[in-house]
């Protein structure tokens, strides 16, 4: 390929990712200002008294007495709200779907598809949410303002049985999973899997080429039990080698104990949420400030204390930002060791053109919203000096990339 072809294409390149990372942005705060106006629109327009109102009279009209009560009013309440929590849901995810992601090439869902998923979701809210929905109830029922310590128990219940439970019963309803065959990449794994003592059970390839052209791969598992996934786009998009070196950047993740320390995190973070929410669920000036003035529904109470936590949460997600891109430069730095530091900035570089990320952004605004440093540090930290990165495994040419380019 000549210098004027590679220039010129150097260009589409810098000038397709900058118009997608524009219009993602002008549709994250489209869609954030919708969630706000709807968000208003229910506390002012009283949507929730009333909800919870037409699940007592729908209770008493249609179901016998003993159906009659805080719980199983909380449940249709709660479907009710999820059905108009989606459809008003609808236009925005439509459009992400098939506009936005449609006009750069992403989208690869049917419309069929799209619907199946969304029906799917509803499914699985009633099958899973109705058990869990009575359990902290009774929880916090039973427990009366000591609650929080039995709460967070049944949560890190949920969390493991989730885990266990998620490749059996409910990623199979959405994508299907096919073992790696074998070839240089299996092995490549399997080495690499074999070197760290990760306790690999199975390789699987998922079909995600069905809804996206996005590329990704991950772990999940029990301690002792694990399975890695590969998508298909990566397979696909990349080398053998590659995609071994970004999953010797995840497999660094595990081994620096990176998942075990956020796991942690969590069940503090949750046990703070239901230590506090103790405190506020028998506030009976929370509930008339929302239109409940003789009812105090203990998830109602939660919803309301959710939105009253919401600045506090925009700083633990700064502070868990911060630490996750810490973990991303040590599980670099990992691979690196490894001796996958060329492979693993090679592919980084691939993923970034072919997804059309944005590679440089201002260092203030990247610090609350990233949860991964942005590609210009990570390769300087990577130590890399520059060389030819092929956009997909499919092109014959090579297009040089400079290390210094912030643009890349």
């Amino acid at each position: 390929m000549n210098e004027t072809t590679t220039d010129y294409r150097q260009k589409l390149i810098g000038i397709s990712k900058q118009a997608y990372g524009r219009a993602k942005a002008k549709f994250g705060l489209f869609s954030g200002l919708y969630g706000q106006i709807q968000n208003l629109a229910f506390i002012y327009g009283d949507v929730l008294p009333k909800l919870w109102g037409v699940s007592g009279l729908l209770l008493a009209r249609y179901l016998p007495d003993r159906f009659q009560g805080e719980i199983c009013q909380t449940l249709v309440f709660f479907f009710g709200f999820n059905i108009l929590s989606t459809v008003l849901s609808l236009p925005v995810s439509y459009y992400n779907t098939f506009v936005l992601e449609e006009k750069f090439g992403f989208n690869k869902q049917t419309l069929k598809l799209w619907i199946t998923d969304m029906l799917k979701g509803q499914m699985l809210g009633v099958v899973l949410g109705a058990p869990i929905i009575t359990g902290v109830l009774k929880i916090v029922q039973k427990f009366d303002t000591s609650f929080y310590y039995y709460l967070w128990l049944f949560g890190v219940f949920l969390q493991v049985f989730a885990i266990t439970i998620y490749p059996i019963a409910i990623l199979p309803l959405f994508n299907k999973l096919s073992p790696l065959q074998p070839g240089e990449l299996k092995t490549g794994v399997e080495k690499l899997a074999e070197k760290l003592n990760f306790p690999l059970s199975e390789l699987h390839v998922i079909d995600g080429s069905k809804r996206s052209a996005h590329s990704n791969a991950y772990f999940y598992g029990l301690p002792w039990k694990k399975h890695i996934v590969i998508y298909d786009t990566l397979i696909e998009k990349t080398e053998a080698e590659e995609v071994v070196a970004v999953l010797g950047h995840e497999l660094g993740h595990w081994s620096l104990s990176h998942t075990t320390k956020l796991f942690g995190i969590a069940q503090f973070h949750m046990f703070y949420i239901f230590a506090l929410f103790s405190v506020f669920v028998n506030n009976k000036s929370l509930y008339q400030s929302f239109g409940f003035v003789n009812q105090q529904p203990i998830m109602i109470g939660f919803l309301l204390f959710s939105d009253a936590l919401a600045p506090m949460d925009a700083v633990v997600k700064l502070l868990m930002n911060i630490l996750s891109r810490k973990f991303e430069f040590e599980a670099d730095e990992f691979a690196q060791k490894l001796g996958y530091s060329d492979k693993l900035a090679s592919s980084l570089l691939k993923l970034q053109i072919q997804n059309l990320s944005t590679m440089d952004a201002d260092p203030l605004y990247a610090s609350y919203h990233y949860s991964h440093p942005i590609l210009t540090e990570r390769l300087a930290a990577l130590g890399w000096k520059g060389g030819k990165v092929t956009s997909s495994k499919e092109e014959d040419s090579e297009t040089p990339v400079k290390a210094a380019d912030r643009e890349l």
